[in-house]
């Protein structure tokens, strides 16, 4: 009975210290070590991609913005600034109505079909209310208009599809640079800076190809916008 006892003491000392050493490595050391490894190597990634502007921080440069303009008495959903480069829509985003004690975003899908709408694969002129191809032909029209100047009317057929689509989550941050550049002229008449400046931004701010063949080239909207702010106040 002794020996009994004395052999499962053994064991559960024996188990205990493997408890304490493993614990230790893996829950502080490891941690520490992977903190530490983040903070010095890939410091932006690690706190979250945050860009920064007049010494704050001004959002994270992986979730996509809205600059939008307060909604008008009677009006259902806000108008876009026409000042700032837009994104892509957020048709998919919705509020959370569980946990009312945060205003909580949430992130997703319109969940609707590529042939939503459509009729023999196109869409027809006056689609179906709430099918994709009503969204697409609505969107796409007030796009053409928004981005429309004198001397430079911008037709819909111009209009790219990620101006019109909203991405799986709707908090895509990129743009492609074909609609960065539909939107210079616009931009450029709303701040008062030449069309080549504003056009040099966008340059400036295109992404290639990850590793040059994953992916497309795109445009991030967070960080273009806090460029043509600083373009603009410098005149």
């Amino acid at each position: 009975m002794n020996n009994s006892l004395a052999t499962t003491a053994r064991l559960l000392g024996a188990g205990l210290r493997a408890l304490l050493v493993l614990s230790v490595l893996t829950g502080v050391l490891y941690p520490l070590a992977v903190t530490g490894v983040a903070q010095s190597l890939f410091r932006g990634a690690a706190n979250g991609s945050e860009v920064r502007a007049d010494g704050r921080t001004v959002g994270s440069s992986l979730i996509g913005q809205s600059y939008d303009l307060p909604p008008r008495k009677g009006e259902n959903a806000p108008r876009p600034d026409l000042r700032w480069f837009q994104g892509r829509p957020a048709n998919g985003l919705g509020v959370n109505s569980v946990n009312t004690r945060y205003h909580l975003l949430l992130s997703g899908a319109t969940n609707l079909a590529a042939d939503s709408g459509a009729v023999r694969g196109r869409c027809p002129a006056v689609p179906e209310e709430g099918t994709l191809c009503a969204q697409v032909l609505t969107a796409r029209a007030a796009v053409a208009r928004d981005n429309s100047v004198p001397g430079h009317p911008v037709a819909p057929a111009d209009v790219p599809p990620d101006a019109v689509t909203s991405s799986g989550s709707g908090l895509d941050p990129d743009i492609s640079p074909r609609y960065a550049l539909l939107q210079v002229r616009r931009v450029a008449a709303y701040s008062d800076l030449p069309v080549s400046r504003v056009r040099q931004l966008v340059d400036a701010h295109t992404e290639k190809r990850t590793l040059g063949f994953i992916g497309e080239p795109r445009v991030n909207v967070l960080e273009l916008n806090v460029a043509l702010r600083q373009a603009a106040a410098r005149g």
